[in-house]
């Protein structure tokens, strides 16, 4: 955590209150941390010998758009289900979407470079502290067990698995004293408070707001009456803003009575300010501060900021990926001979690459496998342009082969029983049309709420360090938050035998990455690393460069709204729409039975910009299509058991 890391919220929790937790003894009741709409336990249904389900309609045939995760791993689930009629289609020439491993310059091997994780990078797994990550009950948890990854402490601003975090803001004047100075942070028991008067009262007012509602959440989570008490806080909270939580007045004690009101934080304009930059656990949050004050209260309260995980790969202790499918291969191949990225198993796109590649014990062969053996399974560089219900209860699927080709591209179509869309939903928007579902297949009220969703923007610049930066430098600290336009500064290292170790330079979210629009890539790199020399040479006990540990010749940079195949970072909401979010992710019980449509993913999540939502988002479309197809669950699960998302009453 970074403000709030002398408390490890939540996962602290339990050792830290002496209530019992009000359990029930339902196998599919979800246990704290983990997230709140839907308080099941996804990772006891899919880690089961056999999987989800076994398939009766074994022909059902599905196209599913994008193979990024959600796609991909609705795709391996179909598969270990034994569904044979599985299309896979990928506009780009790789996969993963928005978990994207640059290795190097436009994506292509720079030998002795470390991954860069220009997408997601800090793996929430659901653990208690006392629990292992892999052990954790989350798909994240599971995913990396089942794939053998390996993963190490995420280097988070003021936390332990940094030697020390530099909080400079406000030119190095947060505390009294003629010369600008950067306060050092140095937590290495996870326990020490910020240092500073200002910081200190801060974390103080934060603590104590996150302390309450953490311990009462954990309390009730997953007890009879959970679903009540969180419908409770979202009707509070749903339509109140960050910035409005942060100064919001706070609350003498919680009340039984009024299970929804934790109060506010109790900030001052200034000390808003100040927390605006330095955030609640993952960097700067003022990007954040006008969003639904839902989303800060997820992420802060229910796991997503909680021991985060560098993932390394499917590697060994050298960093050296291990035996793996296709690793060695020249190249791989679409079902229709069109290449696509290699697997690569290093970094957080070993994720994707294994989902695809590597065989789950069920079948007789991997996803891959199985999808190249048809014409139609696996279509990569191939762009869908149009989805049309057809009078027979079939849907037709418009895409353009080969789009990157001009001259080659060829427009076809495949007919399904059902399509289960992955995508951004401003993709949606712009590039697919939809056309001929009736109101009782897709509401207006759905198509507004996907078109009219907030999507961000994000920048960050990543360059190689010199390894004597974290091995021999005692002055500059290993992360750095500040208030200039860079925000947040990363330095981590994935292995000891990698040349470089890696420096994210600057990590920037919203108008905050906006502003940076203006610049070319090199011209960006170059002024991160001239304004983090400023601030060093100007804060009087640090008087360093940063630039000579920089390899800036092999930087890259990754702007996610300028990016065609994303349109964006993550999906967030405003105050207010709340219900119109959860509305998106009650589509597939409430209307796909009708319509075949199945919309997948953290698209048409409440938890923009993680992982967990785009597997939870698979597993559910992969129940609902099982449930229309009458297959037969595994584990005595049954539709029962799925609880159901709530609306405003």
């Amino acid at each position: 955590m970074t403000i709030g890391s002398s408390f490890n919220f939540p996962a602290d929790v339990n050792q830290q209150s002496e209530r019992k937790k009000r359990a029930t003894n339902n196998k599919w009741r979800a246990t704290f941390p983990n997230p709140p709409d839907l308080c099941f336990d996804y990772r006891t249904l899919v880690e089961q010998e056999n999987g989800i389900a076994n398939a009766t309609n074994t022909e059902h045939k599905i196209c599913i758009i994008g193979a990024g995760i959600t796609g991909l791993t609705t795709a391996r689930e179909l598969h270990r289900c034994g569904f044979k009629n599985i299309t896979l289609i990928e506009k780009s020439k790789r996969i993963g979407g928005r978990h994207l491993t640059a290795l190097g310059g436009r994506n292509t091997r720079t030998v002795g470079r470390p991954p860069f994780e220009m997408g997601a990078m800090r793996m929430p797994f659901f653990n208690t502290s006392n629990t292992p990550p892999k052990e954790g009950r989350s798909l994240m948890a599971y995913y990396a067990k089942e794939f053998e990854l390996v993963h190490s402490d995420f280097p988070n601003p003021g936390s332990p698995a940094v030697r020390a975090t530099g909080v400079y803001l406000r030119e190095g004047s947060m505390e009294s004293g003629d010369e600008p100075t950067m306060l050092i942070w140095k937590n290495a028991d996870g326990k020490t408070p910020p240092p500073g008067e200002m910081l200190g009262r801060v974390f103080a007012k934060w603590k104590k707001f996150a302390e309450r509602m953490t311990v009462h959440i954990s309390e009730h989570y997953g007890a009879e009456h959970w679903e009540s008490m969180w419908a409770a806080i979202v009707k509070k909270y749903q339509g109140t803003s960050f910035r409005d939580l942060v100064k919001m007045p706070t609350i003498d004690s919680w009340r039984q009575s009024d299970p929804g009101n934790f109060g506010g934080m109790g900030m001052t304009a200034q000390e808003s300010a100040i927390f605006y930059s330095i955030g609640i656990g993952d960097g700067s949050w003022g990007a954040f501060y006008d969003v639904c004050s839902i989303y800060p209260i997820r992420t802060a309260i229910f796991g997503f900021s909680s021991h985060l995980q560098l993932i390394h790969g499917r590697v060994d202790s050298k960093g050296a990926a291990i035996a793996s499918p296709y690793l060695n291969a020249a190249t791989v191949t679409d079902s229709r001979g069109l290449r696509f990225n290699k697997p690569n198993y290093m970094g957080l796109g070993s994720l994707a690459e294994s989902l695809l590649f590597i065989k789950a014990s069920e079948p007789t062969e991997s996803l891959y496998e199985h999808l190249i053996k048809t014409p139609s399974g696996l279509l990569t560089n191939s762009s869908v342009t149009k989805i049309k219900a057809l009078k027979n209860e079939k849907i037709r699927v418009y895409y353009d082969w080969n789009a990157a080709q001009p001259k080659a591209m060829r427009k076809e179509f495949i007919d399904v029983d059902s399509v289960v869309m992955t995508l951004p939903s401003w993709l949606i928007e712009t590039q697919i049309s939809v056309e001929d579902f009736t109101q009782d297949m897709l509401p207006f009220e759905t198509i507004e709420a996907y078109k009219t969703a907030h999507w961000e923007t994000s920048c960050k610049v990543y360059a190689p360090l010199k390894k004597s930066f974290i091995s021999r430098n005692k002055t500059i600290p290993q992360a750095i938050v500040t208030d200039s336009f860079i925000h947040d500064m990363y330095t981590y290292r994935y292995n000891e035998n990698s040349t470089y170790d890696c420096i994210l330079l600057s990590y920037t979210w919203e108008d905050d990455a906006t502003k940076l629009s203006l610049f070319s890539d090199t011209e960006l790199v170059d002024k991160c690393i001239e304004e983090l020399d400023r601030i060093l040479l100007k804060s009087t006990n640090i008087k360093a460069r940063i630039s000579p540990y920089i390899a800036r010749e092999h930087a890259v940079v990754q702007r996610w709204m300028n990016d065609k195949h994303s349109l964006g970072c993550a999906k967030l909401y405003r105050p207010g729409t709340y219900y119109e979010a959860v509305s998106l992710m009650k589509y597939n019980r409430d209307f796909s039975h009708t319509s075949g449509l199945y919309l997948c993913g953290e698209s048409f999540s409440v938890d923009s910009g993680w992982t967990e939502p785009c597997f939870r988002g698979a597993i559910d479309t992969v129940i609902n299509i099982c449930s229309k197809t009458q297959a037969h669950f595994n584990g005595g699960f049954t539709l029962r058991d799925y609880p159901e998302y709530e609306l405003e009453s």
